[in-house]
């Protein structure tokens, strides 16, 4: 979890899949661990790298999640990651609080997480002093949660969605 948490996000979906069963591990679970490990020992050279960006975006960030995903109660994961320039600077992947009923639900709710996070690094940076003039961007990639987020008849809130599954808060 420490390296999930801290420096690799590429492992942090498999380390909060295998923290579900740190209290009681199977055979199932030991195998998935070693996998990650084995991964980890071919992946040691893997480093996040900070160069700039030729966007104009301050930072940019991406939500996904799965749709009922955990198997013994329904729930889906949920992630985002927030880059500035090439590198990442924060990213979750957590399991849902409520049972979503559909992909477009578990998306929305994960592009809610999402937008909390774009909230705080906007105060976050403007604390250092960097003044964020326009919206920061988010995208997305499912399709129905896009055309909902578009469609104000839907979902008034999150209206301001293109077609490339952008969309700005």
């Amino acid at each position: 979890m420490y390296l999930a948490v801290t420096t690799r996000p590429d492992i942090t979906y498999a380390a909060g899949v295998l923290a579900r069963f740190n209290s009681n591990p199977g055979l199932a679970h030991w195998q998935a661990a070693k996998h990650v490990l084995h991964y980890l020992k071919g992946t040691m050279d893997y480093k996040l790298v900070y160069k700039p960006s030729t966007s104009p975006e301050p930072f940019i960030t991406y939500s996904d999640a799965d749709h009922g995903g955990n198997m013994d109660n329904g729930k889906s994961t949920g992630g985002y990651v927030v880059k500035i320039g090439s590198g990442v600077v924060s990213w979750s992947s957590k399991l849902q609080p409520l049972v979503a009923l559909s992909t477009t639900e578990a998306e929305h709710i994960s592009a809610v997480e999402a937008g909390k996070e774009i909230l705080w690094m906007r105060q976050f940076i403007g604390e250092l002093g960097y003044s964020i003039t326009g919206p920061s961007l988010l995208r997305m990639d499912n399709q129905s949660a896009i055309a909902v987020s578009k469609n104000p008849e839907h979902h008034s809130k999150m209206k301001h969605c293109t077609d490339m599954g952008e969309c700005y808060l």
